[in-house]
């Protein structure tokens, strides 16, 4: 991934943050039919080896998974992003030289992929993956809450996938290119409509609250 200097994000723990606020992830791999990707929902294990390990399942009919065992895979995670308009930068009051852009935050992650098809490890994956978007709801639907043989005709109709993250890489484009009556004025364009952007302009830009 392109990352000029003022873009990377190098902190692990702000990269699984990412991944775990916005865990859909792109899975991208190669095999004899060239280039597969396919939307996922990804649960992250963080204390798993030097950059945590990514686990996720994916149809049987989907032939992806096929020559997915010990294949080089890369999953791209994407958080907030936002088109900026020259409207929000001082610099186009000042002297007009502006184009717009977009802001977004990215994390790459790349392993070695494992498929998994055994019956007990496809269950506990996706009983904590619905656990984990489920947790915040007043009553919180459980897989135990659907008849088990129903359950069990679900689980023959998917395939496990497991990887070992090997290298990560976070970007956050975030207006820090820009000169700080830019960086205010992108910040005070997104609040109402991208607040999430517009903190992480502030949080990378150094600007106040109340700008």
């Amino acid at each position: 991934m392109y990352q000029p200097e003022q873009h990377r994000e190098d902190r692990l723990d702000v990269q699984h943050d990412l991944i775990e606020t916005h865990p859909f992830g792109l899975l991208i791999s190669h095999d004899r039919e060239g280039l597969q990707a396919n939307g996922l929902p990804f649960l992250l294990q963080r204390s798993i080896g030097p950059f945590g390990r990514l686990q996720a399942h994916i149809a049987r009919a989907n032939s992806q998974w096929r020559e997915l065992d010990g294949a080089e895979v890369l999953v791209v995670f994407q958080g907030p992003l936002n088109y900026v308009t020259p409207a929000f930068y001082e610099t186009k009051r000042e002297t007009g030289k502006v184009v717009p852009t977009w802001n977004y935050a990215m994390v790459q992650a790349r392993g070695t992929a494992r498929v998994r098809a055994d019956t007990e490890w496809l269950d506990t994956q996706i009983s904590a993956l619905t656990d984990r978007h489920e947790a915040d709801r007043p009553e919180p639907w459980h897989v135990s809450d659907a008849p088990r043989t129903y359950i069990e005709a679900q689980l023959r109709g998917i395939v496990g996938i497991e990887i070992d993250i090997q290298r990560l890489e976070g970007k956050w484009k975030v207006s820090q290119n820009r000169p700080e009556g830019d960086r205010k004025g992108v910040a005070a364009g997104l609040a109402e409509a991208h607040p999430e952007m517009a903190a992480l302009v502030r949080r990378y830009g150094r600007i106040g609250e109340g700008a």
